[in-house]
């Protein structure tokens, strides 16, 4: 997320959040009080963002696990989720030729399902990405790079210039 961060127009911050503690989405657990903050602060953070940009990895075809079990904890309650009419862009990696395209297309489904506005812009999918990260992780594939900018500059001005949808706060 380095690089789309970098990508920022000047008083946009970007806002990652890790979703690896999240325990598998079981709706028996929505009453445990450890599971509840960490599905809160979850949620939280959602709710308070203009925008979500999702960074994910293509898993076997499709979306990853721990992405899938994120949304579905903040799916809930159904029909008011806090994605509900959140604007939503999207990237992917992948190690194949594809850059996670396929993963894309069942995210915007699942996003889609949730109430979320995705982003309708071309994909930003990085194939290859194993050459194109230095040893520290860094992006360092300069037309990757740009592609990222491109990507990030045309998101931001999509969700400001836009407007809201219905009932969106923005």
């Amino acid at each position: 997320m380095c690089a789309a961060e970098r990508s920022l127009s000047h008083g946009n911050v970007l806002v990652s959040h890790e979703i690896g503690a999240l325990p598998l989405y079981n709706a028996d657990l929505d009453e445990d009080p450890e599971v509840l903050t960490l599905v809160q602060d979850f949620k939280a953070a959602i709710a308070d963002a203009d925008a979500v940009l999702i960074a994910s990895p293509e898993y076997n075809y499709g979306v990853s696990g721990p992405l899938k079990n994120a949304l579905d904890w903040a799916s809930r309650p159904a029909y008011a989720s806090v994605f509900a009419r959140k604007k939503v862009g999207i990237m992917s990696l992948s190690t194949g030729p594809g850059g996670g395209v396929r993963g894309q297309g069942q995210l915007k489904q699942i996003l889609l399902g949730l109430l979320a506005v995705p982003f309708p812009y071309p994909e930003l999918a990085l194939p290859h990405a194993a050459a194109k990260f230095d040893a520290a992780g860094e992006l360092a594939d300069e037309g990757a790079q740009e592609l990222v900018a491109r990507f990030v500059n045309a998101f931001e001005a999509w969700v400001t210039e836009s407007p809201p949808a219905h009932g969106a706060r923005h």
